[in-house]
C-alpha cells in the first residue's frame, strides 16, 4: 500500500516537474522573441525614421562635421529623452503612446513586423514604422484611429509647406549662399530646431521599440537600451543616413542651413501638434513626406510648369513606396489577427 502511494507521488511531482520545465521553456521562448524583436525594431527606428528628423541636418553638415561630432550630438539628446521619460513615466519610455495598446506576450509573428521593416529599409523604402511594427500589437480599432491621425498628419503637412514655401521662396533663395556674418546664427539656428525637433520624435516614436518591453525598465534594462539605442545611432551617422537618406537629398535645396532649418522648424511645430493632440500613435513618415510634398509643389508653383516635369515624379515614386509599406503593414494585421491568432499559433 505504501508502495502504490509513494508510486502515485512520484508520478504526480513528475509530471509537476515536466510542466515546470515546459513553462520554463515557454518562458525562455517569449524572451528570447521579446529580444529579438527589440533588437530588430530598435535598429530599424533608427535607421529608417531617424532620417525623418536628422536627414536635413546631416544633408547640411556632413561637410562642415564629422560624423561623430554629429552622432555624439544627437547622442545626448536621445540619451536626455530616453531617461527623462523614464523618469517622468514611472518607469515607461513610450511617453503615455501605449496606453491603448497593453503589454503582451511576444511571439514569433511580433518579431516578423520590424525584420520586414528591415527589409523594406535596405530598399529605401520610406515605411511607417508605427503601421508595421504596433500592427502586430495593437486592435484593428486602434489601428483605424492610427490611420486616420496618419492620413490627417499627411493632409496638414503637405497644405502647409505647400503656403508656408509660397511665402519663404518669394522672400528668400534657398540656394544663395549665406552670407558670412550670418553663418553663424543660420547655424545655431539650426542646430537648436533640430534638437527640439529630434527629442518631440523620439518622445512619438520610441513606443515603436517599447512595445516589446515591459512597461515599467528597471536601471540595468535601461542602460542595455541607451547602449543598444547609441550604437544603432552610430551605425546610421557612419552611413550618412543609409538609403532613406537619399529621399531627402534628392529634393531641391535640402543640403542648405537655411533650407533645412525651415524644414526642422515646420516638421517639429507641425509634429508637437499631433503629439499633442491625443496619445494615439501616427505615421510621422507619412508628415514628413507630405512636409516634403507640399514643398517641392510650391517652389516648383514659384520657379515655373516646367519645373513639375521633375516633381510629379519624385512625389509620384515617394508615394507609392508609401503605400508599399502600408500593404505590407495591413499584410501583417490580416496575418496576425485573422490566421495566426484564430488557429492558436
Amino acid at each position: 500500500m505504501l508502495g502504490e502511494v509513494n508510486d502515485g507521488l512520484f508520478f504526480v511531482c513528475e509530471r509537476q516537474g515536466k510542466a515546470v520545465k515546459q513553462k520554463e521553456k515557454q518562458m525562455d521562448a517569449l524572451t528570447i522573441w521579446m529580444v529579438v524583436g527589440f533588437i530588430f525594431a530598435a535598429y530599424a527606428v533608427i535607421a529608417n525614421d531617424s532620417v525623418q528628423t536628422l536627414g536635413t541636418w546631416i544633408a547640411s553638415n556632413n561637410e562642415k562635421f564629422h560624423w561623430r561630432t554629429m552622432w555624439i550630438a544627437a547622442s545626448a539628446v536621445l540619451i536626455y529623452t530616453l531617461w527623462y521619460g523614464w523618469y517622468m513615466n514611472g518607469g515607461d519610455i513610450s511617453y503615455g503612446r501605449l496606453n491603448k495598446i497593453p503589454f503582451q506576450e511576444v511571439k514569433w509573428y511580433h518579431a516578423l513586423a520590424p525584420a520586414v521593416l528591415l527589409g523594406l529599409t535596405r530598399f529605401g523604402v520610406p515605411v511607417s514604422t508605427s503601421f508595421l511594427v504596433l500592427s502586430a500589437f495593437a486592435s484593428t480599432f486602434v489601428l483605424e484611429k492610427m490611420l486616420m491621425k496618419s492620413m490627417m498628419g499627411y493632409a496638414v503637412a503637405a497644405v502647409a509647406a505647400y503656403l508656408i514655401w509660397l511665402v519663404v521662396s518669394r522672400l528668400l533663395d534657398e540656394a544663395k549662399p549665406v552670407k558670412e556674418k550670418h553663418k553663424t546664427a543660420w547655424r545655431v539656428a539650426q542646430w537648436v530646431t533640430t534638437g527640439f525637433l529630434w527629442f518631440t520624435w523620439l518622445s512619438h516614436d520610441m513606443a515603436n521599440i517599447a512595445v516589446f518591453l515591459p512597461r515599467q525598465l528597471d536601471v540595468p534594462l535601461m542602460l542595455m537600451i541607451t547602449a543598444v539605442f547609441v550604437i544603432g545611432l552610430g551605425f546610421m551617422f557612419r552611413e550618412g543616413g543609409g538609403k532613406i537618406q537619399q529621399i531627402v537629398v534628392e529634393k531641391h535645396n535640402t543640403r542648405y542651413v537655411r533650407s533645412a532649418t525651415i524644414i526642422d522648424l515646420v516638421y517639429w511645430l507641425i509634429l508637437y501638434f499631433f503629439k499633442e493632440l491625443n496619445d494615439i500613435p501616427m505615421s510621422t513618415t507619412w508628415v514628413f513626406v507630405g512636409l516634403l510634398c507640399g514643398r517641392e509643389l510650391a517652389m516648383a508653383s514659384y520657379t515655373g510648369k516646367a519645373k513639375f516635369k521633375t516633381v510629379f515624379p519624385l512625389i509620384g515614386r515617394d508615394f507609392m513606396k508609401m503605400m508599399v509599406g502600408l500593404g505590407a503593414s495591413l499584410g501583417i494585421v490580416l496575418l496576425i489577427h485573422y490566421i495566426l491568432v484564430p488557429n492558436g499559433f
